[in-house]
């Protein structure tokens, strides 16, 4: 593929000179520079509100720039550089500025940027190198001096040729030589000898905000990924994989496929979350023709708007002289597979002092303390009852507070919320599946098949009714 990206991780971060060249080429008048690393770092982090957040900036907080996706507009002493694609993940932040072929004014729509596909997979390529040693700051440090080493493999010249980081030598002794075989794509570095096997896994995940008020609008979406591994003979071998939705299913949206895929249904990519849904939408099959890495990937990305999240709650906080008085109802929709390798509530109490006593009566379940003395978790377990509802009712009072209790700069007062975490294995939200049987596989021998999916929690909050809550709620943790 023709498109390119510049990709920047602090303390690592990697330019290409002959991109910018060419992004002037392609940009004419519109073509905004690329400053120097401090100078879009801090430009970065003043975009992302990570720095100077407490004061008003108009072209940076109104209201008409609320963000739907992580592609973000930088502001720069040379013109405001875009499309910047950046994201935050346990304390990093991961950036890369795509290659726009074309000029800039008007913006193309993102789905015609080639270039954002690869930068995503590139990014998330990292995260996945980087994220086992998030916890061991020694080897973490260690990983991210070896990046600069393992871009070159990845990302010799700026087009990324293999996303998979982990699967790279990280010292140039090992690199090997390039394949051979004019067929054989770069992003396939070996060959695989044995029985064909594939594995798909479609993994989604529910992100959702709850208030039960009438003049506040519930919201909840789904983000899909479908990961796919393919051990098959062949320099390059052409696989087919088609993905499915039941009768009346809500269509995938904002498709986003890996650059191994060689062609798509342009109406497959025409859906967008930001417009409302009609009938003329692309509702599958989803199909894609792809050549396979030699490792695991994420052959596509996609949202999808279901019609209801899959556990409705109600969360209502309230004081009561020196106490606060607590009541959470959840319930199960019924169309939701009820069996769940965890589900749990987690009720935080910020600002406050240690829970000095409780006193609660639930209707299923296990209720747990924190050792910290601030955090409840209600243990629902692998299935809700028969009923498929739930509820805990209580009062809390707290002692003194000290330095060492969490704060919230949102959760002042009795805003306050409740954080679902729950996964249900073998079942997605969409009811998107992948027919083993429409799998073809142009090479020798009969494939062994294996397909998956699970439903995955992600930001799933149900917010105080009581009391004020933010209509947009920015993860303060990562």
């Amino acid at each position: 593929m023709s498109s390119s990206t510049n990709m920047l991780l602090f303390p690592s971060h990697r330019r290409y000179p002959t991109v910018e060249i060419r992004a002037e080429t392609f940009n004419g008048s519109t073509h905004v520079p690329v400053p120097s690393d401090s100078a879009f770092l801090k430009a970065l982090l003043f975009e992302l509100r990570l720095v100077d957040d407490h004061i008003f900036v108009e072209h940076r907080d109104t209201c008409t720039r609320i963000n739907h996706s992580s592609v973000y507009s930088v502001r720069t002493e040379g013109g405001d550089l875009w499309p910047v694609l950046a994201f935050r993940k346990s304390g990093l932040i991961y950036a890369c500025l795509p290659l726009v072929e074309e000029t800039l004014e008007p913006r193309p729509p993102l789905l015609t940027i080639s270039g954002l596909s690869q930068g995503l997979a590139l990014l998330l390529g990292i995260v996945d190198y980087i994220s086992p040693s998030r916890k061991n700051e020694a080897e973490m440090s260690a990983k991210i001096g070896q990046l600069r080493h393992l871009l070159i493999q990845a990302c010799p010249l700026g087009t990324p040729l293999n996303t998979n980081i982990r699967s790279l030598n990280s010292s140039f002794d090992d690199i090997q030589e390039m394949p051979t075989d004019e067929n054989q794509p770069a992003w396939r570095s070996n060959t695989y000898k044995g029985k064909p096997q594939v594995n798909v896994c479609i993994t989604e995940k529910v992100k959702c905000m709850q208030y039960d008020k009438r003049d506040v609008v519930d919201t909840w979406q789904v983000y899909g990924a479908v990961n796919c591994k393919c051990d098959i003979e062949g320099s390059a071998p052409n696989v087919t994989l088609s993905l499915n939705l039941p009768m009346n299913g809500p269509p995938l949206q904002d498709i986003v496929v890996h650059h191994c895929v060689t062609s798509v249904d342009p109406a497959m990519l025409m859906s967008s979350s930001a417009e409302p849904l009609d009938d003329s939408v692309y509702s599958g099959p989803y199909k894609f023709p792809f050549v396979p890495p030699s490792d695991s990937f994420n052959l596509c990305y996609y949202t999808s708007q279901v019609p209801v999240p899959p556990i409705l709650g109600c969360y209502q906080l309230i004081e009561e002289g020196s106490q606060l008085k607590i009541t959470v109802n959840l319930k199960l929709h019924e169309s939701i597979k009820n069996s769940f390798e965890y589900c749990e509530a987690r009720i935080p109490f910020f600002n406050r002092g240690p829970i000095a006593q409780l006193e609660c009566k639930i209707s299923y379940g296990q209720l747990d303390l924190s050792r910290e003395k601030s955090l409840l978790v209600w243990v629902i377990g692998q299935k809700f009852p028969k009923s498929l509802e739930v509820s805990l009712t209580g009062t809390v009072s707290f002692g003194a507070a000290g330095k060492e209790h969490p704060t919230d700069y949102v959760c002042t007062g009795n805003t306050a919320y409740v954080k679902l975490c729950f996964r249900i294995p073998d079942f997605t939200l969409t009811g998107c599946y992948v027919d083993q049987h429409s799998i073809q596989i142009f090479a020798p021998g009969k494939p062994k098949i294996t397909a998956s999916g699970e439903l995955i929690s992600s930001d799933y909050y149900i917010w105080n009714s009581k009391a004020p809550a933010p209509m947009v709620y920015k993860t303060l943790l990562d």
